[in-house]
């Protein structure tokens, strides 16, 4: 951990990782809303390339200057970029950066069948210089276990609604947190998800969608810093906002020994 903690210190500088030049506009309101631009200044867009054109798959978290947190159910065998300080993935925008990436880690025990450790690094081919639209979320302490409706914002580019378009501008919905003795429950996800993993939302009305997948579960600190707790992992095939099925996260305090090892190697 202390390897990782000097790496953040040196790469924040002036830039306290978590806090955002333009604060989110948050609310209690029901539903996906678009975000105040470069609120969440390390949502990324994970895109990959298809003959000369670029197309965005997943979302990610910029957690330094050179590595993305994201899902390995995101990474298959194709080119890959991060595309950082984005709001509108249709537009050119002043400040934003597509970087190639170096080096790309999955979790060697990820298991696509059983959804297990769906977690993965993204070294940058060269690292992001801070700015006012581009900053690094902060890593939970490790082992932190959210409390039950604890208030966190899930962000992304995914579709609007089950089988709709993707977004053009990048969205956030508030999502609360559902703990495990809740969403373990055999009308819930029950068996199917594991204290490695994050549960939030369920209502029915709002939830993570397809696009949104590596992008995180935002959660203030206590600090006031805000924190990436999840990584979208999946949701159900009925629909993006099924009645007591939340959009189930990898659970990042999970993985900071796994984070620290892989981010010095």
């Amino acid at each position: 951990m202390m390897k990782l903690v000097v790496l953040a210190v040196l790469f924040v500088g002036a830039y306290g990782c978590g806090l955002p030049t333009y604060p989110p506009v948050i609310s209690r309101v029901v539903g996906g809303v678009d975000v105040r631009p470069h609120s969440w200044p390390w949502q990324v867009s994970l895109q990959y390339q298809s003959g000369s054109s670029w197309y965005h798959t997943c979302g990610g978290s910029l957690i330094s200057s050179e590595w993305v947190l994201t899902a390995a159910h995101c990474i298959g065998s194709r080119t890959y970029r991060v595309y950082l300080g984005k709001h509108n993935l249709q537009t050119e925008e002043n400040g934003s950066q597509a970087i190639g990436t170096s080096k790309i880690i999955v979790h060697e025990n990820w298991n696509s069948f059983t959804i297990r450790n769906d977690i993965a690094l993204i070294k940058l081919a060269t690292p992001v210089t801070v700015s006012d639209t581009i900053t690094p979320t902060c890593l939970p302490t490790n082992g932190d276990v959210l409390p039950h409706n604890a208030p966190c914002y899930v962000t992304g580019w995914g579709r609007l609604y089950t089988n709709g378009p993707l977004a053009d501008n990048l969205q956030q919905a508030l999502l609360p947190v559902v703990d495990y003795a809740t969403c373990s429950q055999s009308d819930w996800w029950g068996s199917q998800v594991t204290q490695n993993m994050v549960c939030a939302g369920g209502d029915g009305v709002v939830a993570g969608c397809n696009g949104d997948s590596g992008g995180p579960l935002n959660c203030a600190g206590n600090g006031g810093a805000w924190e990436v707790h999840g990584i979208v992992s999946f949701g159900s095939g009925l629909s993006c906002n099924y009645s007591k099925k939340p959009t189930v996260f990898t659970r990042v305090s999970a993985y900071i020994d796994w984070i620290s090892k892989n981010m010095v190697a």
